[in-house]
């Protein structure tokens, strides 16, 4: 019987949890759902300098927002020093691999004397068959993996295939440091063996590190996990992703106002498909998704695909459910804690009875709350410029007898205010547009919002007629 699955993410903690990292993570957690496994979280700290806690504090905080949960607790690199530098002794005594006392000054000149003669820098390995009686004095010594100095490293990766490294390219790296830290690639493979990691899912861009880690893995004569090497995201003019196209971390798309849910299934669709499936709930992503299904060819990111998902999720939403994912959301949102100040009892309920107005357009949560901001203005209302230019003295005048109509109604609905409306066109001559305009500018300050009945009704006698008031006052 195969041993269970174990996938792992392993970031960085040098910033956020980018779009790229959260779908690693995403798709390491989908196949360790889907198979049944566990998926480890790993923080690659060893970076003294650049890891932060605030970074560690926000890969979790954006894990955790976008629903993708970990096995265990959280394992750091840097407090494993110990067990790297006892796996590099084990290789030193093995005769894998050396120390190495070459000088800042000395690797310069190697590095320089091979530009110059056009050659690829790689180390020259001076120190690989050396009498350790000649090392000197007072220098500090990295230790050095003994690559195979001919033939080829393989990679049968199970998303790009056969990857084959003329091992010529892979000279001898450093695997620990002349502190005694390891480097990147002594690291991950200690951590991976000891956690049991059998399914290594990551970025194209490790493909290079595969093959020095197999090396150190067969040094070792430890089983490799499979590797699973996923193209990168690319922007939609299939250049590298870039800030301009959404190149952020994961909380600039919670502050956008994207559900996690739609991040979620747009990000699965990066790189992967199942038929002609684009929608599709967790359920399925954990029942379908697998390995084989990764493309090859790199992905696009597109904001009008997302959106266009996330309005989707938003209409899914009974009302209910959506005010209370705004209301959550609101401290998270671009403008949420100024709208969130607003909002005293008589206008979240206001909120509530517009949601299944406002949740048909809105394409984001953001959006969602822009679009409801004129339930939360301060009276007299600001008006934007177009609006402005609706109310003149003409339109004014106009309002005030609609006003006195509208006070006089016995009941205040969508309907019975169209009625209204309707009958006072008609007794004076105008077109519905006529009225409802300047009456829109009015109520909200803008010239767009939900059908002006419903905003009539949504805002209530009292305050309605006040708004009125306010804009027709000389």
């Amino acid at each position: 019987m195969p041993a269970p699955v174990v996938t792992r993410f392993a970031p960085s903690p040098t910033g956020f949890l980018h779009i790229g990292g959260a779908r690693t993570a995403l798709f390491n957690w989908l196949y360790a759902r889907h198979t049944g496994g566990r998926m480890l979280l790993r923080i690659e700290d060893t970076d003294r300098e650049r890891s932060t806690d605030a970074a560690i504090a926000a890969i979790v905080d954006g894990l955790t927002w976008l629903g993708l949960t970990w096995d265990g607790e959280p394992i750091h690199q840097f407090a494993r020093g110990e067990r790297h530098r006892a796996v590099a002794q084990q290789l030193l005594a093995s005769g894998a691999a050396y120390r190495a006392y070459d000088t800042p000054e000395e690797l310069n000149e190697m590095r320089a004397k091979a530009r110059a003669e056009g050659r690829f820098a790689r180390y020259e390995g001076r120190w690989r068959d050396c009498d350790p009686a000649e090392a000197p004095a007072g220098v500090p010594p990295t230790v050095r993996i003994k690559s195979p100095p001919t033939g080829e490293t393989v990679i049968e990766d199970q998303v790009q295939g056969r990857v084959a490294f003329p091992n010529s390219d892979l000279d001898d790296f450093v695997i620990l440091r002349s502190d005694g830290t390891a480097t990147y690639m002594l690291a991950v493979v200690a951590d991976d063996h000891d956690m049991g990691v059998t399914h290594i899912i990551r970025g194209d861009d490790h493909l290079t590190n595969a093959a020095r880690q197999k090396i150190i893995y067969e040094a070792l004569g430890w089983p490799m996990p499979a590797m699973a090497h996923i193209p990168l995201i690319h922007g939609p003019d299939g250049t590298k992703l870039s800030k301009r196209h959404g190149a952020l971390g994961v909380d600039a798309y919670r502050a956008m106002g994207y559900l996690p849910e739609a991040l979620r299934n747009y990000l699965v669709r990066l790189g992967w498909s199942h038929g002609d499936d684009e929608i599709m709930s967790d359920t399925e992503m954990v029942a379908w998704f697998d390995i084989v299904g990764i493309g090859r060819a790199a992905a696009r990111f597109d904001f009008a695909k997302l959106e266009s998902l996330n309005a989707h999720y938003l209409r899914s939403k009974t009302d209910t459910e959506l005010m209370a994912t705004l209301l959550t959301a609101l401290p998270h949102l671009a403008g949420g804690s100024e709208f969130e100040a607003r909002l005293d009892e008589q206008r979240r309920e206001r909120l509530a009875a517009a949601m299944p107005l406002l949740k048909e357009r809105a394409r984001t949560l953001v959006d969602l709350i822009e679009r409801a901001r004129f339930i939360v203005a301060e009276r007299p209302l600001a008006l934007d410029a177009d609006a402005a230019a609706l109310l003149d003295d003409a339109a004014r005048t106009t309002l005030v007898h609609l006003a006195e109509r509208l006070a006089a109604l016995d009941q205040w609905s969508v309907s019975s205010t169209e009625t209204a409306v309707k009958a006072f066109a008609e007794s004076e001559g105008l077109k519905l547009g006529k009225i409802a305009q300047p009456l829109r500018a009015a109520l909200t300050g803008q010239t767009a919002s939900p059908g002006i009945f419903d905003v009539l009704a949504v805002l209530g006698r009292e305050e309605a007629l006040a708004r009125l008031s306010d804009q027709t006052r000389h």
